[in-house]
């Protein structure tokens, strides 16, 4: 019974794109192209409590998928640290939800979340012998490149003379975007697919 905390894993996801999509159209004006998810849920808009809300129960979602996580990989002998990467995760999520943008503690929650974007390849490292979940561990690999080229994307704000940066801003909504959906979708993928090839071990 164990492994239903897997299937937190896609319940984050949904419930980060339902509630993004659902919260951005009560905020007028809003621009899914052209702002960042933060600006959803900034000090003095009318989504600022939801917002808040919806993180939270993303972190508790990803805290329980970590949990599950961590039985299933020593259940099978491997190293836990994909799962404690996506606690880590949960840490930042919260964190990035309590303290609204701009509150200077929200880009400190925000930049934490590198260390939770690692959690793909530190599955696919612990897992990459185990016969039973080969398909999954290239899906990783796959998921982590997707997520080190947004990540890197995503950074060129740190250079706002660049000429990264000067392309990527019209369109920094779009590039975040890839970023939350291709770590979701990793969580979704690895969730669905532990759930039914590990079910033996995670019981």
């Amino acid at each position: 019974m164990k492994r239903y905390g897997l299937l937190l894993g896609p319940i984050s996801g949904l419930i980060f794109v339902l509630g993004v999509a659902g919260l951005a159209a009560v905020v007028p004006g809003y621009s899914h192209v052209r702002q960042t998810v933060s600006e959803i849920g900034e000090v003095g808009s009318p989504a600022q409590m939801p917002f808040m809300i919806m993180l939270l129960a993303i972190a508790l979602c990803l805290f329980g998928f970590a949990l599950a996580l961590r039985r299933v990989s020593v259940s099978a002998g491997h190293s836990p640290l994909s799962a404690y990467l996506a606690a880590c995760m949960a840490i930042s999520v919260a964190g990035v939800g309590i303290f609204a943008f701009p509150h200077p503690l929200h880009n400190v929650f925000g930049i934490s979340e590198l260390i939770g974007y690692q959690t793909p390849i530190a599955f696919a490292l612990t897992w990459r012998n185990d016969p039973r979940v080969k398909g999954t561990v290239v899906f990783s690999w796959i998921a982590y490149v997707v997520v080190l080229i947004a990540i890197v994307v995503n950074l060129s704000s740190l250079d706002p003379g660049g000429q990264v940066w000067h392309r990527i801003r019209p369109f920094i909504g779009v590039a975040q975007r890839v970023l939350f959906i291709g770590w979701f979708a990793w969580c979704a993928g690895i969730g669905l697919s532990l759930y039914g090839s590990m079910a033996g071990a995670a019981k």
